[in-house]
Order: C-alpha cells, then sequence, then structure tokens
C-alpha cells in the first residue's frame, strides 16, 4: 500500500508530497514538530504532546495552524489512510511560505503543515531494550533555547551520526562535565543507593513527553526520583542507566564512552519503568 501524508490541507500520495521552497522550515529551520507513538491504532499521549506543540509554537510565535480539535482529526485521518496500528505520527508546522528574509513575513502569512504515519512491527521490542545499548558523549554545541521542539536539529544529526559511527545507540552532551540529554532522548541514571536521576528540565533539555509519564511512573512503583544535574563521572560509577523516547519508551545504557555501567547488563529499575509505561501513558481514541 502507498503511503500518504497530508500538506497544508490535502492529503497526498507520500512520494509525491513537497512543499514550497521558499517555506521557512526549509529556508531557516522556522518551524516545530512532534512525534507521537500510535499503539494498537490509537496515539499516546495526544494530550500532552499538543500542550507542549502550543507552547513550542507560542515561544516562536507561530501561530496554531488549525485548532486542536480539527488538527486531532489530521492526524487520525493520515493514521487511518496509512492504516498504521503500530507506528508513530510525525506532525511538523512551520511559519510558512514568504519571501526568503529573516524578518517575520506578513502577519496574515498561513502557517505550513505536514503530516506523515509509518508503521513498525507490531509489539516488536527493539533488540536494545533487551540486550542494553551503548551511548558515546560530546560536547553540547546547541543554541540555549533546547526547551523548544524545533526542526532545526544540526547539532543533533551530527551527534547521533558520531554515535552510530562509533557502534553507539546514542551521544549524550555534555556541558561543563554535566549531562544534559541525548541527540534524541532524555538521560537517565540510577544512582547506587538506588535513585533515579534525570535533569530537571526547566532549561537545558526538552521536557520529553515520556520523560514526564516514566516520572508518575516511578512514582507509582515507589522509586525515589532526583530532578537535579548530574555529571559524566556519576553516569560512570551509576548502578543502571537508560534513556527515554517516545519512539522507544526506555533503552537501557550498559556502557558510556566504552566503560561499563553496572554489570553491564540492563538493570531492575529501567525494566520496570518500561514494563509499566502503558499502565499510565495516556490512549487517545481513534
Amino acid at each position: 500500500m502507498s503511503r500518504v501524508a497530508y500538506v497544508n490541507g490535502l492529503y497526498v500520495p507520500h512520494a509525491e508530497a513537497a512543499v514550497h521552497v521558499e517555506d521557512r522550515g526549509y529556508q531557516f529551520a522556522d518551524g516545530v514538530y512532534e512525534v507521537c507513538e500510535v499503539r494498537g491504532g490509537r496515539m499516546i499521549d495526544e494530550r500532552r504532546h499538543m500542550g507542549r506543540l502550543q507552547r513550542s509554537l507560542r515561544e516562536l510565535r507561530i501561530v496554531m495552524p488549525m485548532s486542536l480539535g480539527a488538527l486531532g482529526v489530521v492526524l487520525r485521518e493520515t493514521i487511518r489512510r496509512n492504516r498504521v496500528r503500530d507506528g508513530i505520527v510525525y506532525l511538523q508546522v512551520t511559519r510558512g511560505v514568504a519571501r526568503r528574509d529573516h524578518y517575520f513575513p506578513a502577519p496574515d502569512t498561513p502557517p505550513s503543515i505536514v503530516v506523515t504515519a509509518r508503521a513498525s512491527i507490531p509489539a516488536k521490542v527493539p533488540a536494545p531494550a533487551i540486550s542494553g545499548a551503548a551511548v558515546i558523549t560530546v560536547p553540547d554545541n546547541r543554541w540555549d533555547r533546547v526547551d523548544i521542539k524545533t526542526v532545526g536539529l544540526l547539532p543533533n544529526v551530527l551527534a547521533k551520526q558520531a554515535a552510530k559511527e562509533a557502534g553507539a545507540r546514542e551521544a549524550w552532551f555534555v556541558r561543563d562535565g554535566v549531562v544534559m540529554e541525548g541527540g534524541s532522548t532524555n538521560a537517565w541514571i540510577v544512582t547506587q543507593a538506588g535513585a533515579i536521576v534525570t535533569r530537571p528540565a526547566e532549561s537545558g533539555i526538552l521536557r520529553g513527553i515520556t520523560r514526564t509519564v516514566l516520572l508518575e511512573v516511578a512514582n507509582r512503583l515507589g522509586l525515589t526520583v532526583d530532578e537535579r544535574d548530574f555529571t559524566l563521572d556519576e553516569a560512570f560509577a551509576a548502578r543502571e542507566a537508560f534513556i527515554s523516547s517516545a519512539s522507544n519508551v526506555v533503552v537501557p545504557i550498559v556502557s558510556i564512552d566504552g566503560k561499563t555501567i553496572g554489570d553491564g547488563k540492563p538493570g531492575p529499575v529501567a525494566r520496570s519503568l518500561r514494563d509499566s509505561f502503558y499502565d499510565v501513558a495516556e490512549f487517545a481514541r481513534k
């Protein structure tokens, strides 16, 4: 079956989907995006993702392209037309099409919106979630507003590629010895005392939706959580480490920069958080 994309009001064949050459997302990375997991044909944590989308748009002074209700219809229809039962739906909104100029275009310039969806193998647990994965570290060379989920991801792309070339799953950005987050994930450790530690989301990292849900999962499981900075040295000495994202939920980390973490195997905390995630995550209607 051919894939279908939604582009500025039209459902079109994915292979023919296109935006204008002067779309500001293409010219300036002047836009934001969201990725929602689809499970059993239903979006996971739609409400939280749409809340973050609205915040990102406000921070960049881009207007919502349509009401939340209408946007929900488009997301579900794109999922339906692509027959996605398990997978992801991707949403991107930019400031729109205008003559290339650093200044904002006229206020009546309509934003551009693109929605795509793709399937994954149903109920397949990624191999790294079972065996664990490696991360490397890279200097944090990103702009300061990484709390906004913009499409300007070149430092992240370079970091992820460096990880791939090193045989690792992810790259952690490190600033002044402090671990910030991964190229497309949030970073966590479990101390020798059993406390879960992750950096506060007030600044310096993206407030991951999966991260938010995992904090609630940890609370329900009675686990100790400490939202604070942690150093790379603390990570090396941790009992466990893991990463979180919408596409993979929780992936245990068994080595950092070639140094074995804990006993070199996925630990019980990461496993319990992953196993309990969907008990707390919100399933949207179909």
